[in-house]
């Protein structure tokens, strides 16, 4: 019997070599899957639940300001607030659904809304409408690096047409709300909205904050001036939460830790003092999970409101002064050959601190919508405007010549027109003959002073010829006249302060000129610095306005300790003999309290004493409509400046009327403002003398009644224990 041949049946060779790499394969797999597990696996599992730490600063309110009767000026108005905070990773079309979401509770200012905003947010609403605005040839260009991916964007804002941008009120809203989230930075609350938040907005917000993912209502605050208007040029402005950090100085207050979005001091004493008044932000640490959610909040430090400013001003005398100043604008405008007449200013400090309690100012502003005139403070010009201030300075021009050995006290010219060769004759508004230094600043001489100027610069006057005069003679003016601060910067604490003009031509009759203040421009706030110099005996004092410092409280009521007084600074001391200094008052106070004096008639017969000098210079109008004319318009400007009590000074004022009339004569603005100032003064100074007479006397009657109801209940307790 044959046997049948066994078939062998077998995998070809190429399939078993298959099923082996397969084997290989799990098995490096498995083994992959073992290591990342057992020996990556905490660092994976670390990495899943990492978070990261993010501290955030919150802006707190700013500091106060009150006068220095702590009488509040300036303080913070709180506001309801919506606000939108960012998580880390959030999308814009997240963004677009909360604004929406919003837009349907509360209403939104639109008119911030730039054609730029609408285009981009045409682009975020129609991804792929904007993708078609590129061609396909401009892509390539982009992959070849013959354009930028930004050269792209720029392109489509371009092909963006007007039609498409057209939005509905409502979406215009959105928009708007858009706008404020976009603009905050991640996990700092951005205010949406905080002027005009309705109760109805507040509470439907508050309603749905479940369904508005980082929208929260919160409470703002906003600056509130309790005087109005009053000084408020000066007192400065604040950034608005939209504009935040001014873009001049951005990286100033970015490297002192300031956020993009915080508000700050944008001009004078706010911004002067921004470090005082901003306080000290409250630090949240966020922590944070890898989507960007805060896991957890912790409060680093708690913050405080900043810090409160006295202010030396007076606002009792401020708020006089001021109507003062305005009733006089409105009663002489009426007057004839007024027609330039505009502004007034006053300056009153404390000569011995440089304390300025009164810094006031008005003009007249004609809207140019409606064409209306009305009167505006103009506090600023005090430090920011500058005119010939005329026969005022002329106590420097006499202290310069005793300085130089030109005069000596007890000098005497004979006052007659000079009459130089090839000028026309220069004198005073009277010959006053034969006169010293003191008939001369009382009379209010100009020839007395040409003739100083004229020694000063070393040469001889002889009628009819020519004058040779070195121009070095100028300097030496100048540089004596900035002893006193005439000519030079204040060194006031308010930016912007300027220092006025210098005349550059060197003529003979400009440095006589010169000598009796018809030359060179000053400030109002030079000519009380320097009438202070001479009031109190030679010190040039730093004009401030600021008096103290205080720390905040708790209570929103109460004023704090004092953190730092500011203390009276002396910038120089006037290269005078004593005697001289007491000669030049001595003059001043002929001019005030002396039968013939140029400003007796408003002072001789008060019951106070004022030492003073007037001034009165020929100038040329070079106000806001010096353009509608064709050639420059002569004018006068008047002033005053002076100190009280003529022989233990108190008080020092200078009084600057501008382009005041014109023609040789006219009216005396600047006396009646010096003389009602002063009485303003006084009157107040009594006020407030009686009132604390009254505190005092009502104080002690109720430590009397204490003290007897003391008594009273120790011997019933006495009687007590006796009976016990």
């Amino acid at each position: 019997m044959n046997k049948k041949k066994k078939k062998k049946t077998h995998v070809p060779f190429r399939l078993n070599i298959l099923f082996f790499l397969v084997f290989v394969l799990f098995s490096a797999l498995i083994l992959r899957l073992g290591v990342v597990q057992i020996v990556y696996g905490d660092d994976y599992r670390r990495e899943i639940e990492r978070t990261e730490e993010v501290t955030v600063n919150n802006s707190v309110p700013r500091g106060k300001m009150y006068d220095r009767n702590l009488k509040l000026m300036v303080d913070n108005q709180p506001l309801d607030a919506i606000t939108y905070t960012r998580k880390q990773g959030t999308k814009q079309t997240e963004m677009v659904e909360t604004a929406e979401k919003l837009a349907k509770l509360i209403e939104k200012e639109t008119d911030k809304v730039t054609e730029r905003d609408k285009k981009d947010f045409w682009i975020l609403k129609n991804p792929k409408l904007a993708e078609k605005k590129i061609t396909d040839k401009e892509r390539k260009k982009v992959e070849e690096g013959e354009m930028e991916e930004s050269d792209l964007y720029k392109l489509q804002i371009d092909r963006i047409t007007e039609e498409e941008t057209k939005l509905s009120e409502k979406d215009l809203e959105v928009l708007a709300i858009y706008r404020e989230f976009a603009s905050g930075y991640a996990l700092t609350p951005q205010i949406v909205k905080n002027k005009k938040v309705t109760k109805e907005e507040f509470a439907k917000v508050s309603e749905n904050l479940d369904s508005l993912p980082g929208v929260d209502i919160s409470t703002d605050w906003d600056r509130f001036y309790t005087y109005n208007k009053t000084l408020k040029s000066v007192l400065g402005k604040v950034s608005s939460s939209e504009e935040g950090l001014p873009s001049e100085s951005l990286n100033y207050y970015l490297a002192r830790d300031y956020s993009r979005n915080d508000r700050v001091g944008k001009s004078y004493i706010e911004a002067q003092y921004e470090d005082i008044l901003q306080g000290q932000k409250a630090k949240v640490r966020n922590v944070t999970d890898k989507s960007g959610n805060v896991v957890d909040s912790e409060v680093v430090t708690e913050g405080s409101r900043g810090k409160d400013l006295i202010l030396t001003v007076d606002m009792d005398l401020q708020l006089a002064t001021e109507e003062i100043i305005e009733k006089q604008l409105i009663a002489k405008k009426k007057m004839g050959n007024t027609k330039f007449l505009d502004r007034a200013f006053v300056v009153m400090m404390d000569p011995d601190t440089g304390e300025v309690l009164t810094m006031a100012g008005k003009k007249y502003e004609k809207d140019p919508k409606t064409g209306k005139s009305s009167i505006e403070d103009f506090a600023l010009g005090n430090i920011t405007t500058s005119y010939t201030m005329g026969s005022a300075v002329k106590g420097a021009t006499v202290l310069t010549g005793y300085q130089q050995g030109a005069i000596q006290p007890g000098t005497y010219f004979y006052d007659t027109k000079l009459k130089i060769k090839g000028t026309k004759p220069k004198g005073s508004y009277s010959n006053f003959g034969n006169i010293n230094d003191l008939t001369a600043l009382k009379v209010s001489s100009n020839v007395y002073m040409f003739r100083t100027a004229i020694n000063i610069a070393g040469a001889h006057y002889v009628p009819n010829e020519p004058l040779n005069i070195s121009s070095s003679a100028f300097s030496t003016m100048r540089n004596s006249f900035a002893q006193f601060g005439l000519g030079v910067r204040t060194g006031i604490d308010l930016p912007n302060e300027m220092s006025g003009f210098k005349g550059s031509e060197t003529s003979p009759g400009k440095l006589l000129d010169l000598a009796i203040g018809q030359y060179d421009t000053y400030t109002p706030m030079q000519l009380a610095q320097y009438v202070s110099a001479i009031a109190n005996g030679g010190n040039r004092m730093k004009p401030h306005m600021v008096k103290e410092i205080r720390d905040p409280v708790d209570n929103n009521e109460q004023l704090g300790p004092v953190a730092e007084d500011v203390s009276p600074t002396v910038l120089n001391r006037l290269d005078m003999k004593e005697e001289w200094i007491e000669r030049v008052q001595s003059g001043f106070d002929k001019v005030a309290m002396e039968q013939g004096g140029t400003a007796y008639k408003y002072f001789g017969n008060k019951p106070y004493t004022v030492a003073a000098k007037t001034g009165t210079a020929e100038a040329f109008y070079d106000g806001p409509n010096r353009l509608d004319y064709s050639e420059p318009q002569e004018t006068m400007n008047i002033t005053l400046v002076g100190y009280a009590p003529a022989k233990n000074p108190e008080v020092a004022f200078a009084v600057v009327v501008p382009w005041a009339y014109q023609g040789h004569t006219g009216h005396s603005m600047s006396k009646e403002i010096g003389e009602e100032i002063m009485d303003t003064y006084f009157e107040l100074k009594k006020e407030r003398a009686k009132k604390d007479k009254e505190n005092t006397e009502t104080s002690t009657d109720l430590k009397v009644e204490n003290g007897k109801d003391v008594q009273k209940d120790q011997a019933e307790v006495r009687k007590s224990q006796e009976n016990e």
